[in-house]
């Protein structure tokens, strides 16, 4: 007879298998890398919907987390692979920290969800949690956590928002919509930066900068300070032509 298999069960495979695959050391941080850039760019394509430039011109740091796969049915769980950059008071970015986020939820979730996930670190406070502490971080716990404003509505600011450190974007691609990272916990994953850092770049055919100051450049970007608007042009006053 055979035995029925529940869906929880199914989802719960799944959501092993998927975390479980393995990869070269160095390959999985450079894959992670290039598709952080293209969820930044997804976020901020539509400047209505997505991350408010002014948010990114003030922000002290930033997580950008691609495919957080989250799955179960009542009981939930996720897991994301990703990176944490900083800016110095110059206003320079840091070279990519690789990060998980790991965590449970409860609530009637069926199916499997992958998200992106980007935390706009709104103070210094917030990321000297993450990368001075002792590399873990609980979001809601250790640190206000809250869902970011979009596009415009970011002047206008949100009375939810209003003391979160940290502000959260997703990007759903799956079978259920919304992402609670309540709990969720950010990991420091250091033999991940050491593999990168110490594993030399592939050449390539046209010469690239690696993916980790290619997410560098796009992010200052994004965050350089507008520029004032030039001063109006001098005009002259009219000198009388002598009859």
């Amino acid at each position: 007879m055979k035995v029925p298999v529940s869906l929880s069960t199914a989802a719960a495979v799944a959501f092993v298998l998927l975390c479980a695959r393995p990869a070269p050391a160095g390959t999985r941080e450079s894959e992670t890398l290039e598709t952080a850039c293209e969820v930044l760019d997804a976020f901020v394509a539509i400047p209505l919907k997505g991350i408010p430039p002014a948010l990114l011109r003030d922000a002290q740091g930033i997580a950008i987390i691609p495919n957080v796969i989250k799955a179960g049915f009542v009981l939930g769980g996720r897991h994301g692979h990703g990176v944490v950059l900083s800016r110095d008071p110059a206003g320079i970015w840091s070279k990519p920290v690789f990060v998980t986020i790991t965590g449970g939820g409860v609530g009637w979730q069926v199916g499997i969800q992958s998200t992106d996930v980007i935390l706009v670190f709104k103070t210094r406070n917030s990321v000297d949690k993450m990368l001075k502490g002792q590399g873990k971080m609980t979001l809601g716990a250790d640190v206000a956590v809250a869902a970011g404003p979009l596009g415009r509505q970011a002047e206008a600011g949100t009375d939810g928002g209003l003391n979160a450190e940290i502000f959260s974007y997703s990007r759903s691609r799956g079978l259920f919509l919304g992402l609670s990272l309540e709990g969720a916990a950010l990991l420091a994953d250091t033999a991940a930066t050491d593999a990168y850092y110490r594993t030399p770049t592939a050449p390539t055919p046209v010469p690239l900068p690696p993916p980790d100051e290619r997410l560098r450049m796009k992010l200052a970007a994004l965050s350089a300070p507008l520029l004032p608007p030039p001063p109006p042009p001098v005009v002259a006053p009219a000198v009388p032509i002598p009859r």
